[in-house]
């Protein structure tokens, strides 16, 4: 009927309000505080090499096809944050290369990145890493500076693109195999997110928000096992349906609490799961066993829906709903004028407080391309120990860091490399520029916490996960042991490297052992070096962390 409004998502919204003046006025005090974390947007301009590229395909196709050269091109499509108008500092451009149906995968990765080099200007492309056989095929590199993850997928039904071309038909998924059609998914997923919010502009100060907010407290980071950026988006989308005339700063408040609460592993859904002209898979935990073990499912609205948060470990869904909490309770000072915005946004203490048992997963390289391989790729398998910690009975909690430590060393010797991966730090250097002759070394620290069950036995023999785990990543068909090392270690809080520590944050200190004296009085004496380094005791409530360099 006329006069009606739109409604959103799958149920009717909590609340139809307008914002009161004092909110809105909260709503620009959020915006300050955003624009003092410093969030600026940036992005690439790649459609001339994208068009580049195709004519080049064209004409190793059919040479004397002057029209198809002369009319072919390519199309670029963001995703994810920068699609969405979210990007800021530090983060990488999601962007994705749409070819015709004559330009295959192979071709983007034999042609795509020496035209990069080619047509960029001299220096302008850096720290280039081509993963052809990851789960999303990918060519990761920096364009002056700007991080660029760049993926690629063809349309089977097209020979020509259009030059206005979109992605959202679904008719276009038609002859592509499963890796083409996550890429494509990217940019049609965005697309859907901001086509199923009420108010775009609300919606994305709110997103940018929890997403300052997950970076800052560590929980940000798919590849660890806790939701991505296009997840947060969709459970920030869905508090907007939700609420659909509040302003950013009640959505806010409103996500915290509704988040937290949440009735897992209901799933969180802006639209009804639709079905396609495809025989492929879609969501269905009816269907697919798989999905039933879906602790957090955030399914993508965009045909066919997957689920964004499949691989959220049972630990790291224990720190969300902590850290869900603490925002429930410093929002609510914020609404009641106890307390700034800048409270939510502290940095998480996870080296610094809490945590008393570390793990150090150090991959390290005497190359520094085959260490970014490398040590990516052993990042993916963090999880896999995280999971494996998990099923050990006296450990309650296995809390994984959401990023590695970047490391470069200077060594003379294979006395020195032999040092450096088992995690010596004593030959660091900031930059091998302009140095002398030394082999560099990379090396890159990951950290992972596990809690450790108070009725448990005294002592922690991990040696069966930590095994598995180290066997997992040298039976890689790229693993090369006299390239690439990968070294286990248990680290004691008072005895993490500096380099986890920003300027500031206070190191924790080393405990002094409590004995009687002859009197019966308690003094302190300090600990040996055997009892620094000895195994976690399970009898207490104790973390243990994952590091890797």
């Amino acid at each position: 009927m006329a006069g009606e409004e739109r409604a959103y998502g799958v149920t009717p919204p909590i609340s139809t309000a307008l914002p009161t003046e004092g909110e809105n006025q909260m709503t620009q005090a959020l915006i300050e505080e955003l624009r003092k974390q410093n969030t600026e947007q940036v992005i690439a301009q790649l459609r001339q090499i994208c068009d580049e590229f195709v004519k080049r395909v064209a004409r190793k196709r059919e040479a004397g096809n002057d029209a198809l050269i002369r009319d072919a091109r390519g199309q670029i499509f963001t995703y994810g944050s920068y699609r969405l108008g979210v990007f800021g500092p530090g983060s990488d451009i999601d962007t994705l290369v749409v070819a015709p149906k004559y330009v295959t995968r192979a071709d983007y990765f034999e042609i795509f990145p020496d035209l990069l080099k080619e047509m960029a200007p001299t220096g302008a492309i850096t720290d280039m890493a081509v993963v052809a056989d990851a789960f999303v095929p990918i060519i990761k590199f920096e364009f002056r500076g700007i991080s660029i993850d760049l993926i690629f997928s063809r349309i089977a039904m097209l020979k020509q693109l259009p030059k206005d071309f979109q992605v959202k038909d679904s008719s276009l998924l038609r002859g592509l195999d499963e890796a083409e059609l996550r890429s494509l998914n990217g940019t049609r997923v965005t697309d859907e997110i901001l086509s199923l919010v009420p108010e775009e502009a609300t919606f994305k100060l709110a997103l940018r928000a929890i997403k300052l907010w997950a970076q800052r407290r560590a929980i940000y980071a798919n590849i660890m096992g806790f939701p991505g950026g296009v997840a947060w988006a969709m459970l920030v989308a869905r508090v907007c349906q939700l609420y659909p005339k509040a302003a950013s700063s009640v959505i806010v408040n409103k996500f915290f609490h509704i988040m937290r609460r949440w009735p897992w592993p209901q799933p969180v859904l802006l639209k009804n799961v639709e079905g396609g002209p495809l025989q492929v898979r879609v969501w269905n935990p009816k269907v697919y066993r798989g999905d039933q073990f879906h602790l957090m499912p955030v399914i993508t609205p965009a045909y066919p829906s997957m689920c964004a948060t499949y691989n959220i470990t049972r630990s790291a869904m224990t720190v969300i709903q902590q850290e869900l909490q603490r925002g429930c309770d410093i929002t609510d000072k914020i609404i009641s004028g106890k307390t700034i915005w800048a409270e939510l946004f502290t940095k998480h203490t996870f080296f610094t407080q809490g945590y008393k048992y570390y793990i150090s997963v150090i991959t390290a390289s005497t190359d520094k391309e085959a260490h970014k391989i490398w040590s990516g790729y052993v990042e993916s398998k963090v999880r896999v120990l995280v999971q494996g910690l998990e099923q050990h009975q006296s450990i309650a909690l296995a809390h994984a860091f959401n990023k590695g430590h970047e490391r470069r060393h200077k060594c003379r010797n294979d006395e020195e490399i032999q040092q450096v991966q088992a995690g010596n730090l004593s030959f660091l250097v900031n930059d091998l520029d302009g140095q002398d002759a030394a082999t560099p070394t990379a090396s890159k620290p990951q950290d992972v916490e596990a809690k450790v069950d108070q009725n448990g036995a005294k002592s922690l023999d991990l040696s069966y996960q930590v095994d598995n785990f180290k066997s997992l990543c040298t039976s890689w068909d790229k693993y090369e042991a006299d390239l690439n090392s990968l070294t286990v270690q248990h680290v004691r809080s008072f005895n993490l490297p500096d380099d986890v520590f920003e300027l500031g944050e206070k190191k924790p200190q080393k405990p002094q052992k409590r004995q009687l004296n002859a009197n019966g009085a308690t003094t302190l004496k300090k600990r040996s070096a055997s009892e620094e380094n000895q195994q976690p005791p399970a009898k207490r409530q104790q973390a243990l962390a994952i590091s890797t360099s």
